[in-house]
């Protein structure tokens, strides 16, 4: 099955490339997902887990980079999970395209994954499709904060002279704070009906 997605994120091109091709520092914005350890082959190995309903999901698998095109903001990723019960895998390969747009990054994502086993319902009726763009807007909302939350540093590592003048002359204790990223795993089943209202909402809007 394939999935063509996009998402926008209020950040310079460069900053967005850099928090998206950092996998340690954007799987907590996956909810579900932890990193555990990278291989010498660059190979990150990690879990993610679902909870549907009364049972839980929970797979181990690997995520790679299978391509990095810095200068065309192109970077490709495979993702392989077994379900730890024996009860089902996943395979996804994952394309993604960044384009600046004024001040605001526009993130193209291009899927092709297959699934077996309990998660393999959600391919019915298109349920995976509305599920998947709910889990999108909440990784993006996450990568957004992630970035907000991190200074802009120069080319040698100093915050940008901006930030930091404006940093010397506001007191800290009325400097505003970014809010942390929320990386809090999510429901199988919330998303599932979020997703599902999403649908209801868009039925009555063609009638």
């Amino acid at each position: 099955m394939k999935l063509q997605q996009s998402f926008e994120v209020e950040a310079p091109v460069e900053r967005v490339w850099e928090a998206l091709i950092d996998v340690k520092r954007v799987a907590p914005c996956l909810p579900g997902a932890a990193i555990e350890e990278v291989d010498d082959h660059g190979v990150y190995h990690g879990t993610f887990q679902v909870k549907l309903g009364p049972t839980t999901a929970s797979y181990r698998g690997t995520l790679e980079m299978q391509s990095v095109d810095e200068a065309a903001r192109n970077v490709t990723m495979k993702a392989h999970g077994s379900d730890k019960r024996g009860q089902g895998s996943a395979n996804a390969t994952m394309a993604s395209r960044l384009t600046q747009q004024d001040s605001v990054t526009r993130v193209d994502v291009e899927t092709d994954f297959t699934i077996t086993g309990r998660l393999a319902r959600f391919g019915r009726g298109g349920m995976i499709q509305d599920v998947s763009n709910r889990l999108l807007r909440e990784f993006a909302s996450c990568l957004q904060s992630s970035i907000v939350a991190e200074p802009a540093v120069g080319p040698v590592g100093e915050p940008q002279a901006a930030d930091a003048g404006a940093a010397a002359t506001e007191p800290a204790a009325e400097r505003p704070s970014a809010p942390p990223p929320d990386a809090r795993p999510i429901k199988g089943i919330s998303l599932f009906f979020g997703a599902l209202m999403d649908r209801i909402r868009r039925l009555f809007r063609r009638r």
